[in-house]
This record gives structure tokens, C-alpha cells and sequence, in this order.
């Protein structure tokens, strides 16, 4: 299996989030929760966009898409919607999302201090290319600067919409989140890139160097075989093995000694 196939099988992180249309049927339920709010009120506007987040879910699953936006909308739509539920109030239901991004934010800072930096944990595992980027200094510094981007991202999400939140502001906290989420996401994921690649070419650099060194210690190993033909012939110990069993010298019994 050529390179070429193996590339093809694995998805992109893109794809692994439904694509571009994917992305964008997973914000629609916001955008339909504070249109009907605003016109119907807040039960209406509730049951609008759990039932918006369950058509998106079939429409991805008739197209043989990634369901996953979907799954993540009704998911977080559902929180949302009992938040605002058991607050009576609209603002209720961007609740969850600012404190998840306060969370997410904490994390990914964190893992920076532990020397674990989440942007190249993530990434390895999506991509299945393992740890060994942790053994390079240079790699980590350039994953920690990318963990460093995410963690803005959610600590900005969480300043502004929680301001937003005191506010009051149902219409604005609406327009930040779609603004802040990926707009902001995409700009952390170019930084990631950036890491990624980096990363990568360096690691590889340094195979190359081992991989040309191994292959010269072997030849300078054939040549001084071929130099030498004593040093190829086994030792008398190594002949000693080699031998069949009945022919190996056999220690002297004790009432031979």
C-alpha cells in the first residue's frame, strides 16, 4: 500500500467535523433558538432548536456524512435548552457554552505546565503519529505555543460572553458565539499547523540523520570483514555451541574425577 492510499484513507480534521457543511449545520440551532425566542418565546424557541439539531442529524446521516456535528449539537443543545428550561430565561442557554469555555481553557493552559501541551496530544492522537515529538525540546516549545493560541480562544470566549451574560444580551451573546466560535477556531488550527509541520520536519531531519548513520557503522562493519577474514570466524566457544549435542565435550563425572 503506497503512501498515496494510506492518505486517502485517513480522514482530515475537517472531515473528521463534517466538512465546511457540517460545521455550519452545527451552529443553526443556535441562530434558530434566538429567532424564535424573539418572536415566540422561550418554550417555542427551546423546542425549535432541539428539533433543528435532530433534522440535522438525519439530513448528515441521509447524505452518508459525519453525523458527529449533529450528535454534538443535540448534545450541547440539550444542556442548553434545560439550563434555560430551569432558569426561565433565554440568556440561560448560552450558560453551559461560557463555562465550558472557561474549563477547556483551564485545561489546555494546564497541560502546558505539565509539559503535555494538548494542541500536539490531540493532534497525534487524530493522526495516530504517537509521542515521539515529547522527546524533541523544539517541538514541544512549538506545541506549547499552539496549546498557548487554544487556550486564548476559550479564555476570549469566556471574558466576553459571560460580560455578555450580565448584560443580558440575548441577540449579542448569539453573535459572539457564532463570531467567536470557528472564526477564533480556525485561527487557532493554522497555529497548530504551523507546530504540526514544524514538528514533522525536524523529527524526520533527525530519522534521516540516524537511518544515514546506522547504515554507515554497517558498512564500515562489512568492510572490516572483508579486510579481516579472521574476525568473521566464530571463537572456539561460539564452535562449541554450534556443534551437535553428542559432540560438545561433556563435564567429567563425579567418580571419574
Amino acid at each position: 500500500m503506497t503512501q498515496v492510499d494510506e492518505s486517502e484513507k485517513q480522514p482530515t480534521m475537517l472531515e473528521q467535523m463534517g466538512g465546511v457543511s457540517g460545521l455550519l449545520f452545527s451552529s443553526l440551532p443556535v441562530v434558530v433558538f434566538v429567532l424564535v425566542n424573539a418572536f415566540a418565546g422561550l418554550m417555542p424557541a427551546i423546542w425549535s432548536a432541539l428539533s433543528s439539531a435532530v433534522v440535522i442529524g438525519i439530513v448528515l446521516a441521509m447524505r452518508k456524512g459525519s453525523i458527529q456535528p449533529a450528535i454534538s449539537a443535540v448534545f450541547g443543545v440539550g444542556i442548553a435548552a434545560f439550563i434555560a428550561y430551569r432558569t426561565g430565561d433565554a440568556k440561560g442557554f448560552f450558560l453551559f457554552g461560557i463555562w465550558q469555555s472557561l474549563v477547556y481553557g483551564g485545561v489546555f493552559l494546564g497541560s502546558i505546565l505539565v509539559r503535555w501541551p494538548l494542541a500536539g496530544v490531540i493532534w497525534s492522537a487524530l493522526n495516530g503519529q504517537g509521542q515521539s515529538w515529547r522527546q524533541d525540546k523544539a517541538s514541544v516549545r512549538d506545541y506549547d505555543i499552539a496549546t498557548l493560541v487554544w487556550a486564548l480562544v476559550f479564555g476570549s470566549r469566556f471574558v466576553v460572553q459571560r460580560w455578555l451574560y450580565d448584560e443580558a444580551s440575548v441577540g449579542w451573546l448569539a453573535a459572539a458565539k457564532l463570531a467567536m466560535g470557528y472564526p477564533l477556531m480556525a485561527v487557532a488550527l493554522v497555529v497548530t499547523v504551523w507546530a504540526v509541520r514544524r514538528s514533522d520536519k525536524r523529527l524526520k531531519a533527525v530519522l534521516a540523520v540516524e537511518e544515514e548513520e546506522n547504515r554507515a557503522a554497517e558498512e564500515r562493519l562489512r568492510a572490516q570483514a572483508e579486510s579481516d577474514p579472521d574476525a568473521a570466524k566464530p571463537t572456539i566457544y561460539e564452535q562449541m555451541l554450534d556443534a551437535p549435542a553428542e559432540h560438545r565435550p561433556q563435564p567429567a563425572r563425579a567418580d571419574e574425577r
